[in-house]
């Protein structure tokens, strides 16, 4: 009955109805009065088939106020995503960050953004080395574009950049989809897993792993986008569940409504301009410090401006 895409896997857990999920282990605890993370753990095959997520450890950060809060709120949010990803990254000279998506719409180009924000260094290290002697990596970044844009599929130019550069690490930056419109721009979601592009608007394209790059691959992407046909779903749950129609009359309902027309019709808030530009600061910010962590944030923005 429940056939509900997200890329979260906090969501993908949340659809089994608290049942215990082999395969699967959950933690979640609060990291300040906005901020908690929530950490499910695919283990094997069974877990995998499961949530159909791919076998590792994904993170999840949630703020209601990641767009709309406080100077102070985004600080605590970076610093709490910093961290994250400092403990999730090798000891690593090199790493290329990839921005997925496609910069001409709206709500695919956080990929892109973030890419603007950061604070490159491996050309640095290479040429003029006396300017950042307090940064260790070597920082890279790639843009690719789509496969509508370009005529070569996203992996396929990644992979020939890694080839060439030997990055020991690729950071790949997505938009996602979510199930719920409560986590547009609210959530952050670090993976080990790696990531297909174009998978959370159902146009999957080759994966993006270490099984298929070489490389370790860290997926770190926001919900930008819902499904209309989940939109409706959730709104439908919620006043047909608490009706008392039988529950194969209920099932029916749902069913039918995965099979309208305009079933794949994507829905993103007005405000997807803001969001994107607060979103891709945070994201960038965060990136920035945890790849290099002896650099203060003033040090990084004087380099960079």
């Amino acid at each position: 009955m429940k056939n509900i895409y997200t890329d979260l896997a906090k969501e993908a857990v949340e659809l089994h109805d608290g049942q215990k999920i082999e395969g699967v282990r959950t933690r979640e605890y609060q990291l300040s009065q906005h901020i908690c993370v929530s950490r499910v753990e695919v283990l094997d095959r069974a877990g995998a088939q499961a949530l159909q997520k791919e076998k590792g450890t994904y993170l999840t950060i949630e703020c209601a106020l990641l767009h709309t809060g406080t100077v102070e709120i985004k600080k605590a949010l970076v610093e709490a995503l910093r961290d994250e990803l400092a403990g999730m990254l090798p000891k690593s000279p090199c790493v290329l960050v990839v921005g997925l998506g496609n910069r001409n719409i709206t709500p695919d180009s956080l990929g892109p953004r973030v890419c603007e924000k950061l604070f490159v260094t491996r050309h640095i290290r290479e040429y003029l080395p006396e300017l950042i002697t307090n940064s260790d990596t070597g920082v890279c970044a790639l843009a690719p574009g789509v496969l509508g844009m370009t005529g070569i599929e996203t992996q396929e130019i990644i992979r020939g950049v890694v080839e060439r550069v030997h990055p020991d690490l690729v950071i790949a930056v997505d938009a996602l989809a979510a199930r719920s419109v409560s986590r547009i721009a609210t959530s952050i979601q670090l993976a080990d897993a790696g990531i297909a592009p174009g998978a959370g608007i159902g146009n999957r394209r080759q994966a993006l792993n270490q099984q298929e790059l070489g490389v370790p691959v860290l997926a770190l992407g926001v919900p930008m986008v819902v499904f209309a046909s989940t939109i409706a779903y959730e709104l439908t749950e919620h006043a047909v569940l608490a009706s008392d129609l039988p529950k194969r009359s209920k099932e029916r309902l749902f069913d039918t409504m995965q099979e309208m027309e305009g079933n794949d019709l994507i829905v993103t808030p007005k405000e997807i301009d803001a969001m994107i530009e607060t979103v891709s600061e945070v994201l960038a910010e965060s990136l920035n410090l945890a790849l290099h962590p002896k650099m203060t944030p003033q040090e990084i923005h004087a380099l960079m401006s």
